[in-house]
């Protein structure tokens, strides 16, 4: 199992198949790693190690997974693109479609606004984002999911870290997708494709405003999880998607 190390940060990492580089984030919130993939909607790794170079990574801190490094009180959102990057610059990679699930959607944002010229395309798979009505699911979501078992493990972590870090992931920008403003996305000609979902932490209004603000935006059927005939015809999209994206060069080299 392949690490990237940066100073004190350690981020284990994965690779499938061959092609196109598509890095591809699990769900889970602050718990992303890759042991999630066989219970995720679909198993991105799998559905599409036959079309591109897949890489998967476990979130920096995540429960459960093997990477680790600092709690980032300052700029959290940054701190995880850096690490995606960070990943990318290790593997000698450049330009790269991105494919989030849940958390994964912020992730999204962030590394669209940090590496426009990098992210070719970016999928949004069930994206959290803000909900006006409980706004706090997230910020319970941590305290209830991710914070005992990483303070079992890491001690020496403050709840006053803990809670700066939360401030600055859910409450600095309690709105959309949490790491961009609607001005970003309105602005934002990548193209990109939206998979709603409509849990208490995966808004359909959240999708809904991605797909409607972003002037390169498409969005799938919702919902699109069932009959498993549906399910399948969403996967062939998603991967058509990226397909119809690919730069030409790349395409050519194949």
């Amino acid at each position: 199992m392949p690490f990237y190390e940066r100073g004190d940060v350690r981020i284990r990492y994965e690779e499938a198949g061959s092609g196109f580089p598509l890095l591809v984030t699990p769900g889970g919130g602050l718990n992303s790693r890759v042991s999630n993939w066989p219970t995720a909607v679909f198993n991105a790794m799998e559905a599409f190690k036959n079309d591109f170079r897949c890489i998967t990574m476990d979130q920096r801190n995540a429960n459960g997974g093997e990477s680790s490094g600092p709690i980032p009180t300052g700029d959290p959102w940054d701190a995880f693109a850096d690490d995606q990057l960070g990943l990318m610059d290790h593997l000698g990679i450049r330009e790269f479609f991105y494919m989030g699930y849940c958390i994964g959607g912020c992730f999204a944002g962030k590394l669209l606004e940090r590496a426009p010229e990098r992210v070719v395309a970016a999928v949004f798979c069930q994206s959290v984002g803000h909900r006006p009505d409980d706004p706090d699911v997230m910020y319970r979501h941590g305290h209830e999911n991710w914070v005992p078992e990483f303070r079992t493990r890491r001690p020496d972590v403050t709840m006053e870290t803990i809670e700066k870090y939360f401030h600055n992931l859910y409450r600095v920008r309690p709105d959309f997708l949490y790491s961009v403003s609607r001005d970003f996305i309105r602005n934002c000609r990548t193209p990109m494709l939206v998979l709603p979902d409509d849990t208490p932490s995966h808004p359909l209004q959240t999708s809904i405003d991605v797909a409607s603000l972003a002037p390169n935006a498409e969005v799938t059927v919702f919902p699109w999880r069932e009959p498993p005939e549906l399910k399948e015809r969403t996967i062939d999209r998603v991967r058509t998607f990226l397909r119809a994206n690919q730069p030409m060069r790349a395409a050519a080299a194949q």
